[in-house]
């Protein structure tokens, strides 16, 4: 049997002790390098574009030449008001994709030696930059397969037998239930959303695959809609998982992945965020046959050039 990549040499390019034995100097020049990987790391003025600055060298930031303009490497970036060293930084990014199913924000707030909260901003902030790839706004092509996976809203039952309620009437639902709906190309992109019900799929569908491609889906009716746009395989979970090349695996194995994430590492996931960890988990089963070298640069990459978030300020969350 062959040997799996996770399990292979080849997936072990990038280590923790590596990023520590760098030192601070070397991880800041990393940052440099993906944030201008035209100038080979030389800094490039945000407002003006000019490509000749001052270095600032005791706070690490740089006056254009043309419009002085001050800026650091992570000015207009997602790492915007950072204060964590940037050694620190690398090495969250190196824990993040080291975990093939996530990793919980008290683990990496002991690993990084710092409160939960800023770990917790921090994780967010990298599925955001992860997102830029995920959610790319092209259409899916070829066979896509599609399926949705509810999460959340579990009402723990009373000790008492006689004071259970029916959990299944709506009068006694949380509200926090919410449903994750995945198309996946076979040999492909993972594409994720959140929604109230699975049913909300099909116009999904419509905006975000290709009307040349073919479709899988199981057998429940609200897929029915979807013979109208496109040439769909279906296939029946209560009788048979694949029937000659009919079946939803890739997009289930996405969702196998996904749960182990939620119920595994993080335990509860708010249904606020739940759509930062579909992203997460979409861009982890992408990117399953990369090295964690590769994928640690990636996420830099992407960070470098994801503009500040909305969402998140600092090390908190931005006030509503």
């Amino acid at each position: 049997m062959a040997q799996h990549f996770l399990l292979s040499a080849a997936s072990r390019t990038l280590s923790l002790r590596s990023v520590y034995k760098a030192g601070e100097e070397a991880a800041y020049q990393t940052f440099c390098e993906m944030r201008w990987p035209e100038t080979n790391g030389e800094a490039v003025c945000p407002c003006c574009g000019f490509d000749e600055a001052y270095k600032i060298t005791t706070r690490r930031k740089f006056k254009c030449k043309a419009c002085h303009h001050q800026f650091s490497v992570t000015s207009g970036t997602i790492f915007a008001s950072r204060k964590m060293g940037f050694v620190d930084l690398l090495a969250a990014i190196c824990i993040v994709v080291n975990a093939s199913k996530g990793v919980s924000m008290v683990q990496l707030s002991r690993d990084l030696d710092c409160q939960y909260k800023t770990a917790f901003v921090l994780a967010h902030k990298l599925r955001e930059a992860m997102a830029l790839e995920v959610h790319t706004g092209e259409v899916l092509e070829g066979h896509v397969e599609i399926d949705g996976a509810y999460f959340g809203g579990h009402i723990r039952p009373e000790n008492a037998k006689a004071d259970r309620k029916d959990r299944r009437l709506k009068r006694h639902q949380t509200g926090k239930r919410r449903v994750v709906i995945a198309m996946r190309e076979r040999e492909g992109r993972t594409l994720p959303f959140v929604g109230q019900s699975e049913a909300e799929g099909v116009a999904l569908a419509n905006e975000n695959v290709s009307r040349l491609s073919t479709m899988s889906a199981d057998e429940a009716s609200h897929w029915d809609e979807l013979h109208m746009g496109y040439h769909v395989d279906r296939v029946n979970h209560s009788e048979i998982y694949s029937d000659h090349g009919k079946h939803t695996n890739w997009v289930e194995s996405y969702f196998s992945r996904l749960r182990r994430m939620v119920q595994g590492q993080h335990h509860h996931v708010s249904p606020q965020y739940l759509y930062q960890y579909a992203n997460h988990a979409a861009w982890l089963e992408d990117n399953r046959r990369t090295d964690n070298g590769t994928l640690a640069q990636i996420v830099v990459s992407n960070s470098m050039t994801a503009p500040v978030s909305r969402q998140w300020k600092g090390y908190w969350q931005r006030s509503a």
